[in-house]
């Protein structure tokens, strides 16, 4: 057989027979784990070794001649070797042991082993007991945090209970509490509840990190309360949620909301409309901020998209992929009916496995270290970093700090240096998201997504319902337009939903309805809206369902729950109720972002480049008493 001389030492299983065996490097990790005498002590028999083997000790001078009885010469190695066991006052099997060991593992093969014996864990404790240990702290991960002594007293009644009383050795109190710190370990069992679930609910396996080669490839939802306070319209403090999507690709912040209290579903439809179109540039903000002065290739984006040309200095991105967690806000048909109809496939993160969507929680850590702790208000992430009286530091409306977190993110994150965008070819620089962005739509393109003035209408939750002589009924709430006279008592032609007819709500909005009808959107206010003379959310109406009912009142009779409603919002502008305000500042906040625009029944020309005219203010209507006496003429 031929084989390459390479080839063949570099075989594991390859060795010369008849010679002494290769020399091993010491492996110095292990050296300095060993105790300084027993170190000194293998060093002090390398010297002999190596004056038995050379004839001179390793730190002889230059020059220096080897004794008499190690001349290389005159002796032979046996008669070295015996020398030296005489020499020392030891065998000379001693001698010879020490030499094969010193030339299969160098200085570590004199050490004594003995010193560097790795110690057991668990010592000399039983192994039922040890086993005992171990299942009762595995108990403690879903538990609330105690002491060791309740874990020993557990541990010895399991035990007890188990084998019997007596016949598993207990060893002393000292050596329990070390028996179970060592066995607690890592698992945090006496610190942080939620750490130590975190720690529990972290895979065994590798991380294997999240790759995207262009933007939108997938994109990444979720929603976190924020760890600041804000002011609401009534005075109160609370704090706010944060709904924010994340590009994988380029860790470019899509869209972020802010909502008072509880994101709800449509909250996850507004962030993606958010998505799809450009930040607009605000009054106040610097020059520097506008796309036309950052890197990303604003020319050429405006040639396929000409609503850049006021925009920010952040990129749209069109997702083909949104990953969620799952809450009920993105598992609901209205946030899934969103993403159909725009062709996003959704892909739902496995229960319990942060890990899936790792991206977007680190990306809440982030704001809360950049942003949130400079704001006042900030409450630290738990209560053990609270400041005193936070509350009263307060100054931020959710409107205001909405118009923040819109800035921040164009100047304090799109332009930022992010640690995990390297280029591979230059890895010591990190580039920030809009540079990454540049990069790859450079190679990947883009592509606009245009939503229509009424898309908006096609992400509202659906109730199907008959239009009849009093008009529509959602909830014990009437509503009813002369839009619907001809629609009165029709069949609807569905034949699948029994001839009902269509009919989109705003759960932040309930004043006003819409309908789908053959001649397009037709808008239904509500029966009762003059009593309120203010837009209700959903949430608003069910608690002034309650009120009424502990009132003793029929909460079937609406216009007995449109009077209760009307004195929870007129209390909940003085106060001093605490609960009402809330509701009240919940409904105000949600429906100030949420109010769509007002349908026609014939279609709408074209709406104007939003780029070049400010948006049209739709205000709420207040109610006039001539020109309702004129229609009900």
């Amino acid at each position: 057989m031929v084989v390459l001389a390479s080839y063949l030492m570099a075989s594991p299983g390859f060795a010369v027979t008849g010679t002494d065996p290769l020399p091993a490097l010491d492996p110095v990790g292990l050296l300095s784990t060993v105790p300084a005498p027993a170190l000194s002590s293998a060093r002090e028999w390398e010297r002999h070794v190596v004056e038995v083997e050379t004839g001179l000790p390793p730190d002889a001078a230059p020059g220096t001649t080897p004794r008499p009885e190690y001349d290389l010469a005159t002796r032979s190695l046996a008669e070295r070797e015996a020398a030296k066991a005489v020499e020392l006052k030891v065998g000379i099997r001693t001698v010879q042991g020490r030499r094969y060991a010193y030339a299969r593992q160098g200085l570590w093969g004199l050490v004594d082993q003995r010193t560097a014996r790795l110690a057991d864990t668990t010592g000399r404790a039983d192994a039922r007991l040890v086993a005992a240990v171990e299942e009762v702290v595995a108990e403690q991960t879903t538990a609330s945090t105690g002491t060791r002594s309740r874990l020993i007293r557990r541990v010895i009644k399991r035990v007890e209970e188990t084998y019997g009383p007596g016949m598993v050795p207990i060893p002393s109190r000292s050596t329990l509490y070390k028996l179970v710190d060592r066995l607690s370990s890592g698992r945090h069992t006496f610190g942080s509840a939620i750490t130590r679930r975190q720690t529990a609910n972290r895979p065994q396996k590798t991380f294997t990190p999240t790759f995207a080669a262009r933007p939108g490839e997938q994109v990444q939802v979720d929603s976190t309360p924020l760890d600041v306070m804000v002011v609401l319209d009534s005075g109160q403090t609370a704090r706010a949620d944060l709904t924010i999507a994340v590009d994988v690709a380029t860790r470019t912040i899509c869209a972020a909301v802010l909502r008072p209290v509880g994101t709800k579903a449509v909250d996850a439809s507004l962030l993606l409309a958010k998505m799809l179109v450009p930040e607009p540039m605000r009054p106040g903000w610097a020059a520097s901020l506008r796309m036309s002065s950052s890197r990303i290739p604003h020319q050429r984006l405006l040639n396929v998209d000409a609503r850049m040309h006021q925009s920010a200095a952040k990129p749209v991105i069109v997702p083909d992929m949104i990953v969620i967690d799952g809450g009920k806000v993105f598992l609901s048909d209205t946030f899934t009916r969103a993403c159909d109809r725009l062709g996003i496939s959704v892909q739902r993160a496995r229960p319990r496995t942060p890990t899936d969507k790792a991206i977007v929680e680190a990306t809440f850590s982030a704001i809360n270290t950049l942003f949130c702790q400079h704001l006042a208000g900030y409450t630290g992430r738990n209560v053990s970093r609270r400041g005193e009286r936070v509350e009263d530091h307060a100054v931020w409306a959710i409107p205001e700090l909405q118009e923040l977190l819109d800035e921040w993110v164009v100047a304090g994150w799109q332009a930022r240096p992010h640690d995990a965008l390297r280029d591979p070819y230059r890895p010591k620089k990190a580039m920030s998201p809009n540079d990454k962005y540049t990069s790859l739509v450079a190679a990947c393109g883009y592509l606009p997504l245009v939503l229509r003035g009424e898309d908006y209408l096609e992400l509202l939750p659906v109730a199907w319902r008959a239009i009849n002589d009093y008009g529509i009924r959602i909830s014990y709430r009437t509503y009813d337009s002369p839009d619907l006279g001809p629609l009165r008592r029709q069949h609807s032609g569905h034949n699948a939903k029994r001839g009902l007819w269509e009919v989109h709500y705003d759960p932040y909005d309930l004043s006003q309805v819409f309908v789908r009808t053959p001649r397009g959107w037709v808008t239904v206010p509500w029966m009762h809206l003059p009593l309120v003379n203010a837009p209700f959310a959903d949430f608003t109406w069910q608690h002034a369902r309650r009120l009424a009912t502990e009132a003793g009142l029929d909460d079937t009779n609406e216009a007995a729950v449109a009077r209760v409603l009307d004195a929870l919002l007129t209390r909940a502008e003085h106060g001093p109720d605490t609960r009402t305000t809330k509701v009240a500042d919940r409904t105000r906040a949600g429906a100030a972002s949420h109010r769509p625009p007002s349908p026609r029944a014939a279609p709408e020309p074209a709406p104007p480049d939003p780029s070049t005219e400010p948006a049209e203010v739709i205000p709420f209507g207040v109610f006039d008493a001539h020109a309702e006496a004129e229609r009900w003429l």
